[in-house]
């Protein structure tokens, strides 16, 4: 008996296209959202997506960044929304277009961007 794993970074992406893949409602989007406790659980039009922004040090470490996370969506298969606003800041937005709304991809994706080396991409917060 094969046992699944349950934490989403050991889970794989499964392909778009699949027939009985479908949204999920705000309710089971919710049970997901500890695992990925930094990102945003954002409605808009009706559309559920996640969303997290990062501040980077300079415009090109931004790019740096985009890469590695790019590199990560492609062996999954499942691609982000990348934006760069201004110079230094950086928000990805990951919902499944073909479905119109979240599905445990965006969730497995989102946490496994949650664990790229990229601090030293990041500008450091000021200390109190």
């Amino acid at each position: 008996m094969e046992v699944k794993p349950s934490r989403l970074t050991d889970k794989k992406c499964v392909p778009c296209n699949l027939k009985e893949l479908r949204p999920m409602n705000e309710d089971s989007a919710h049970t997901l959202m500890p695992q990925v406790d930094e990102w945003n659980l954002v409605n808009e039009d009706g559309v559920l997506k996640l969303r997290r922004s990062w501040t980077v040090k300079t415009f090109t470490l931004g790019l740096e960044f985009f890469k590695k996370v790019a590199v990560l969506a492609e062996n999954e298969g499942h691609h982000p929304d990348l934006h760069l606003v201004g110079w230094n800041n950086v928000t990805i937005e990951i919902w499944t277009h073909a479905v119109g709304g979240l599905t445990e991809n965006d969730f497995i994706l989102a946490a496994k961007i949650d664990t790229l080396n990229v601090s030293d991409l990041l500008r450091r917060k000021p200390s109190n």
